[in-house]
């Protein structure tokens, strides 16, 4: 199953591994095909790491989520350039609506990880990888008491699954 995000600075096609992260792609599909992700940000962005999103608008309000899922992070999936992964807090089953494009090799973040639980692959930028360099580039700052907070928005602004 392919995810289409439009942004502002242009489309990311997004790949979906429903057989060995069906928990975690379920999940990040009921959230697209709710509208919830459109008028969201990219919210923190780390040179040579990652970009996440899924969390915010444009404001830096946070919007509110369903229930956290199970972590699936011992799919056999790894946290490779242009995969997508689950954001979650220290507690391995607290994902909910937030997401990570990593966009260098993040092996420590595979299963186990540095806390015995690892982050969930979930799906694959199959194209805009171009657009996902872009993003990485991006300056940042601090934002309502948040780091790394692109200085200018980079809006997700449809989401066609």
């Amino acid at each position: 199953m392919t995810i289409i995000f439009t942004t502002n600075l242009g489309d990311i096609h997004i790949e979906l591994d429903l057989e060995k992260a069906p928990v975690s792609s379920k999940n990040f599909l009921r959230y697209c095909q709710e509208g919830f992700y459109e008028q969201t940000i990219f919210h923190r962005v780390i040179d040579g790491f990652m970009i996440q999103g899924g969390g915010f608008d444009k404001d830096m309000m946070q919007k509110a989520t369903d229930a956290p899922i199970k972590n699936e992070a011992d799919n056999g999936l790894k946290n490779e350039p242009y995969t997508i992964a689950m954001a979650r807090t220290s507690d391995p089953d607290s994902a909910t609506s937030q997401f990570f494009i990593n966009v260098a090799n993040n092996s420590f973040l595979d299963y186990p990880g540095q806390d015995g639980a690892g982050y969930c692959v979930f799906g694959m930028v199959v194209s805009g990888t171009e657009i996902i360099d872009l993003i990485g580039k991006h300056a940042t700052g601090m934002s309502g008491g948040h780091q790394d907070v692109p200085t200018s928005a980079i809006i997700i602004e449809e989401v066609l699954s």
